[in-house]
């Protein structure tokens, strides 16, 4: 009954033959360096996605969990990952890796591989990290070194596999880590030759933030008799912590709106913030023109070489520049936990990379905001976003709405959503902001940002951060 109380408050369904209670730590099953590496890294509780996952991964069961970033999910394959190799036979030269995880982009691989560098030395664990954009070289020789652990992206890997630099003759514990993403990327016949050459007998774990039907197709493929669980409902939805705040506004306002927002952002105690666009050339031209204006910005892209990325990506952990301006490469696989603001300058392609977006700040339960600019050209995605602003609980822009009965009616007619009748209510009252208890935020006297930066939100920062 507790199991079951616990599920329901956390909308947790677990969906299996032989379904394994909740993870607790005393009772995990993990070796003592293990639980010494948890102490050591400040562990306090498991979130939602561990206290699942945990003890149907530790039982060898293949699995497929659906949750969406900032879940924790990272430690919740990495640390079976680990009891799993204790439990073979040492690797001999040549051998390859005894876990596998595949990964849809390089930042995200990076942060799994700083996950077991956080437990590699209390148990002597070896990883690499495979990805392009870097030399292979240094790469191969992590590998050939004893990696027991690799973290790859597709194509690399697949590079390596073809010129026959490494094996998966030992691999035994496979996990798929964003697979909805890996599949938007068009990495399905990479995954596929990938999986070949692995043993039938293997574990596989499987994450995903959506459950289509591709990702359904892949997991019968090659998971057995898995158990699945989903943490929340199954279609994508916002982090009910984020704010959304969204402005309509004229294509030509855009820069000098940024302009105003970003000057009352760094007034604020805690001013991380990401500003995304929907092209290299817009990401270079903002971030021109914000540190033209004195503003401490730098810019991540496809474009970047990996030695740039990795330097931009620091300066921005670091807060020696708290403002990062980002295509949508850095939508996903990038985790920062005290990201307060983000901004979409450019409203992306679809309400799923808007989730993925503004789902970088409130991490680990930590509270953010979101801004979102957008104009006369997004109207057909109005009605997508008003969907994914309610679902979340937020107040909607009567003009937002006034935008989807135009999208309604085929739009049409003459830019009459322009001017002083389409911007003049936008960021400077914060109107159209919600609370997490459904108060607005913005009427009620509160601070501009609707939050006092000494939140209990943020008191996870000296713990051990359980997010990927």
């Amino acid at each position: 009954r507790e199991v079951k109380s616990y599920r329901d408050s956390l909308e947790i369904t677990v969906h299996g033959i032989y379904v394994l209670n909740l993870f607790v730590i005393c009772e995990g099953n993990f070796p003592d360096c293990i639980k010494k590496g948890l102490f050591n890294q400040n562990f306090e509780r498991p979130t939602p996605i561990q206290a699942q996952v945990l003890p149907i991964a530790l039982s060898g069961r293949d699995l497929v969990g659906i949750a969406q970033t900032g879940s924790g999910k990272t430690l919740a394959y990495v640390l079976p990952g680990i009891v799993h190799i204790f439990n073979q036979a040492p690797l001999s030269s040549g051998d390859g890796p005894i876990v596998l995880v595949l990964a849809p982009t390089r930042e995200l691989a990076q942060q799994i591989q700083t996950v077991c560098n956080d437990f590699g030395k209390c148990t002597n664990v070896r990883n690499c990290c495979i990805f392009g954009g870097s030399p292979k070289g240094p790469q191969l020789r992590d590998l050939q070194r004893g990696a027991q652990i690799c973290i790859a992206t597709p194509g690399r890997l697949i590079d390596f596999l073809m010129c026959g630099m490494i094996s998966l003759r030992r691999c035994s514990f496979l996990v798929l880590d964003e697979a909805d993403r890996m599949l938007d990327m068009g990495f399905e016949p990479q995954i596929r030759k990938i999986i070949e050459q692995i043993r039938p007998d293997r574990q596989t774990v499987m994450f995903s933030a959506t459950w289509p039907k591709e990702v359904q197709k892949l997991a019968e493929d090659f998971l057995d008799d898995y158990i699945q669980v989903n943490i929340g409902a199954l279609q994508l939805s916002a982090n009910h912590n984020i704010m959304q705040i969204v402005d309509i506004v004229d294509e030509q306002d855009k820069d000098n709106k940024l302009f105003t927002l970003m000057q009352e952002i760094m007034n604020e105690q805690e001013n991380k913030t990401i500003v995304f666009a929907q092209t290299k050339k817009r990401v270079d031209e903002l971030t021109r023109y914000m540190r033209k204006e004195g503003f401490p910005a730098l810019c991540i892209h496809g474009n970047k070489t990996q030695k740039e990325r990795d330097w931009v990506l620091t300066q921005f952990r670091d807060g020696k520049s708290p403002i990062l301006v980002a295509t949508d490469v850095a939508a996903r696989g990038l985790d920062v936990d005290d990201v307060k603001f983000v901004i979409n300058v450019d409203f992306p392609h679809c309400s799923e990379d808007y989730i993925h977006r503004i789902g970088r700040t409130a991490r680990s339960n930590n509270t953010g905001t979101a801004y979102t600019f957008f104009t006369y050209e997004n109207m057909k995605q109005a009605k997508e976003l008003v969907e994914v602003l309610k679902e979340a609980n937020q107040t909607v822009n009567p003009q937002l709405m006034e935008l989807v009965e135009k999208a309604r009616f085929g739009g049409g007619g003459g830019r009459r959503w322009g001017g002083k009748n389409f911007g003049g209510r936008g960021f400077g009252d914060r109107r159209y902001g919600m609370s997490r208890n459904g108060g607005n935020r913005f009427e009620n006297g509160g601070s501009k940002f609707g939050r006092d930066s000494s939140a209990k939100g943020n008191s996870t920062r000296k713990a051990f951060k359980w997010n990927d």
